[in-house]
């Protein structure tokens, strides 16, 4: 929020209770985002908290124009940025706040969203926190604790000419099946969605353009985004909720506030096509669009989206794409590691997948595992990476599924 943050408790009675001073994760600055990751794999989930800038009702710069008393959202430069937040779990139902000494604390920005994975595959869960206008951080996670925010050297900071953008939703996955996890970003109309692939040994390439994400994504302003294979093709497609930021921009410039949501459909060969206008009806509706999240609710095998709008009622699309195609969906019950395997990275052929909720902006998803699998009605092998350490592999698992997988406990 924007001068507190709540913790909400399930009770497991259909009832949630406000645990935040209990917890010891009371703050007054505004946060825009948080996310779930067991950053020291000791089998707790610890909290990692976005924080944007520093604003109070006695400093309200007036942006806009004044002479035709017409108020507009102000520029982000105009506002002072904030450190993010680590919160270590320590087990018993409270948090001890390790920022500095994580090495978080020192890095000021404008952040807007969190995405977390282990992008050099070293056992540790990384983070990737985009920034409004600013350059992106990279937390690498050094397994002792700390953190090195190294997004500059890792060519995951600014887009390929060297400037950063209104980056606002991540999601950190692969889109390519080459095993490694790729960064997401949305951001305002004119800026393209940037697209960071992840060429391993811990670099990054803007493959933005060469993508065809740039042109097919600069008329639009996202938020939340996600990559998930709505077709069940084996290869994640992007969804983008979109909006601009200013509910007066048609004054100023040649775009709309509110806007339809995006699919872009991966063709499997590194590009991006928009098939918004193919998806359905109703999918061309306007609106302030903001959070979404990803879940398969109704167990049919196609990923579903639910998304946020200001103002209006939430959107819910059900995937109705032709069944011709398989599928998995993996649901994971942790023993060593946490209970939801929050981290577990999943490999099915040539295609991964991690277990993680963070997911977009200001939002969270379901926690199961998705898997397109084509024309494959059987999966010959599933390796399954667990925070622990541990390896597991099942052989010989039908498609078309919901499939639950306990962490061996030896």
């Amino acid at each position: 929020g924007v001068n507190r943050n709540i913790l909400y408790r399930n009770t497991g009675k259909g009832r949630f209770e406000d645990v935040t001073a209990r917890a010891g994760i009371q703050s007054q600055v505004w946060s825009v985002a948080a996310g779930w990751f067991d950053y020291d794999n000791d089998g707790w989930l610890d909290l990692f908290v976005v924080n944007y800038a520093r604003w109070s009702p006695a400093y309200d710069r007036f942006c806009g124009d004044q002479q035709r008393n017409i108020r507009v959202y102000c520029h982000p430069k105009y506002f002072e940025g904030l450190p993010n937040t680590l919160y270590h779990n320590r087990g018993n139902g409270t948090f001890e706040d390790v920022s500095e000494k994580a090495g978080i604390l020192k890095h000021v920005s404008r952040g807007m969203s969190v995405a977390f994975a282990d992008y050099d595959q070293d056992g540790y869960m990384d983070a990737f926190v985009t920034n409004d206008k600013l350059p992106n951080f990279l937390f690498h996670n050094r397994g002792n604790g700390t953190f090195q925010e190294t997004a500059l050297s890792a060519g995951a900071a600014l887009l390929e000419h060297g400037k950063p953008v209104s980056s606002m939703g991540v999601d950190f996955r692969d889109y390519d099946n080459d095993g490694l996890p790729d960064i997401s970003v949305t951001a305002l109309a004119g800026e393209t969605f940037p697209l960071f692939h992840n060429d391993g040994k811990g670099f990054f390439t803007d493959v933005t353009f060469a993508s065809g994400l740039s042109l097919a994504s600069s008329p639009r302003s996202g938020w939340s985004n996600g990559l998930f294979d709505f077709n069940n093709d084996g290869w994640k497609d992007l969804f983008s909720a979109n909006s601009h930021v200013n509910d007066r921009i048609e004054l100023f410039e040649a775009t709309e506030y509110k806007q339809p949501n995006s699919i872009f459909a991966n063709a499997g060969d590194g590009t991006f096509r928009d098939v918004s206008r193919e998806v359905g009806e109703g999918f061309e509706m306007a609106r302030a669009h903001r959070g979404s999240a990803f879940a398969d609710f109704n167990n049919d095998g196609r990923m579903d989206v639910v998304v946020t709008a200001l103002g209006e009622p939430l959107e819910l699309w059900e995937n109705a794409s032709p069944k011709e195609n398989h599928w998995l969906l993996i649901k994971l019950i942790g023993t060593r590691s946490n209970r939801d395997g929050i981290g577990t990275r999943i490999r099915i052929g040539s295609q991964s997948n991690s277990m993680t909720t963070s997911v977009g902006y200001a939002s969270s998803s379901h926690h199961g595992v998705h898997f397109g699998l084509g024309k494959t009605d059987s999966v010959d092998k599933i390796e399954i990476f667990w925070p622990s350490g541990k390896v597991q592999v099942l052989r010989g698992v039908a498609a078309n599924q919901v499939l639950q997988v306990r962490e061996p406990e030896e």
